[in-house]
């Protein structure tokens, strides 16, 4: 690790990087944002493969990565237009299955090291997980080194032939600062007030409204909660396919739910929250569990994929699928103001223990060198 403090010492020229994102989750986008900005202030040169409206969104080029636009990964053109712009690359770094498969055959036949970061895992029933498991052993074993943001998907990467498969840790991203700074308790009234929550406990769940999510169980959930006085108001924030079964549900059983689809806000309204909830089938480093232990909200989540490990006992865990489970850690916390409290202070310390922005790119840079040699000039 002679050269990981700068990246283009004398006598060298800058290691010169791809990152390559497919659609690209919001949590895995945002990590690119925050790796490019790192590597660019130590001297790495960044090119950043993304949809141009990932750009948009999340600003590659503002923090001096080179955005190069490439179609999402059902494009076939997405291939060529990769291999266009690794062709002077000394390293490409791929977010994702399918943005790592389709950097592996812009790749075919140079001798490129290409790193793979698995931010999250696949899901797919009968033969589409058959494929699902060739794409994942496709991109396993062409990787020089599978990083995986939980312990399990270092297990998957290593079962799917990875030669190298080790825990990276992703650190969630400062947020940017909003444009006007409001004192945080006028900005909570004035979130519970807007959400319909200004008497009422307020319950948060962020994340695309799709099945993997676990929905239909927060809303079994809700019911018991409809027992309470006050009656608590789920908020669910996010987009996705099951956005007309879950408000169906919601107004055929008259249950104390909101749906508010995708917003930019969701730092401050979890601030306002008085829980978090995460119902999920699977998480790695899941973003709202690092938000609410940051922002002191205590979560409710289910003892699934990377969670254990990352929130420890800083958090309610309850089995996946488990409504009664998860209605009864709800009710049992409201009526708790102590433990409630306990969970804040812990979540505070744990979220303490997580790396930084900074402590994941010198992470990430310690492994670029183990696959790059010193570069001369010209």
């Amino acid at each position: 690790m002679s050269h990981v403090s700068s990246h283009s010492p004398h006598g060298q020229s800058p290691l010169r990087t791809v990152q390559v994102l497919g659609g690209g989750s919001a949590g895995s986008s945002a990590h690119v944002r925050s790796l490019a900005a790192g590597l660019v202030a130590r001297g790495v040169r960044v090119t950043v493969c993304a949809p141009a409206e990932a750009d948009r969104v999340y600003g590659f080029s503002e923090v001096g990565a080179h955005h190069v636009p490439v179609p999402r990964s059902s494009d076939p053109a997405s291939v060529s237009a990769l291999r266009a712009a690794c062709a002077d690359a000394d390293l490409v770094h791929a977010h994702g299955l399918h943005a790592a498969l389709r950097a592996a055959l812009a790749l075919s036949g140079r001798r490129v090291p290409l790193i793979v970061t698995w931010h999250t895992r696949s899901e797919a029933d009968g033969a589409r997980a058959h494929i699902l498991r060739l794409l994942e052993r496709r991109v396993a074993r062409a990787a020089a080194v599978v990083l995986g943001t939980s312990s399990d998907l270092v297990d998957r990467a290593r079962s799917r032939g990875a030669r190298d498969a080790r825990l990276a840790a992703v650190a969630l991203p400062a947020p940017r600062p909003p444009a006007e700074p409001a004192e945080p308790d006028r900005f909570r009234h004035k979130a519970r007030a807007e959400l319909g929550s200004t008497d009422r406990p307020l319950l948060m769940a962020v994340g695309s409204l799709d099945r993997h999510r676990g929905y239909h169980t927060l809303l079994d959930a809700a019911r018991a909660w409809c027992r309470l006085d006050p009656v608590p108001l789920l908020v669910i924030a996010g987009e996705g396919p099951l956005r007309a079964v879950l408000q169906r549900r919601i107004e055929d059983e008259e249950l104390p739910v909101r749906l508010i689809g995708r917003r930019d806000d969701i730092t401050e309204l979890l601030a306002a929250a008085d829980l978090a909830l995460l119902p999920s089938r699977w998480e790695s480093r899941a973003v709202l569990a690092q938000e609410a232990l940051h922002a002191r909200v205590p979560l409710v989540a289910t003892a699934v994929g990377g969670i254990p490990e990352m929130v420890g006992d800083a958090a309610e865990l309850v089995p996946y699928g488990n409504s009664k489970a998860l209605a009864d850690a709800v009710v049992r916390l409201l009526a708790d103001p102590a433990r409630q409290e306990v969970l804040r202070e812990k979540g505070a310390w744990q979220a303490a223990t997580w790396p930084t922005e900074d402590e994941t790119v010198a992470q990430v840079l310690s492994v670029y060198d183990e696959f790059t040699q010193p570069r001369p000039l010209g």
